[in-house]
């Protein structure tokens, strides 16, 4: 399953109208994790917590209520913080 598919089942989008609006915010997402340190080689599609934080950008901007927007808005910001302090997503492999 594709990360874009995964958006769109954890949001309840279906169909294709929405697509080109919800990989930008994948996009976006994953360059903001690449802002705060997170290595772009760890920013994969496979990654849960990779996954958990654009699932959770992509609530916070796309189509939901001011309350819930801020929650997840609140929530992306807490993840950002949390895998930019992890090494094993920002310290370069040393062998």
């Amino acid at each position: 399953m594709t990360l874009l598919e995964r958006v769109k089942n954890a949001m309840r989008v279906d169909g294709t109208d929405h697509d080109d609006e919800l990989q930008g915010l994948i996009d976006t997402a994953k360059a903001l994790l690449k802002e705060v340190g997170v290595l772009e080689k760890k920013i994969t599609d496979t990654d849960p917590l990779i996954r958990k934080a654009v699932i959770t950008y992509c609530k916070a901007e796309f189509g939901t209520d001011a309350k819930d927007g801020e929650r997840f808005a609140w929530s992306f910001e807490e993840m950002k913080k949390l895998l930019s302090l992890l090494q094993s997503y920002t310290a370069e492999d040393t062998v």
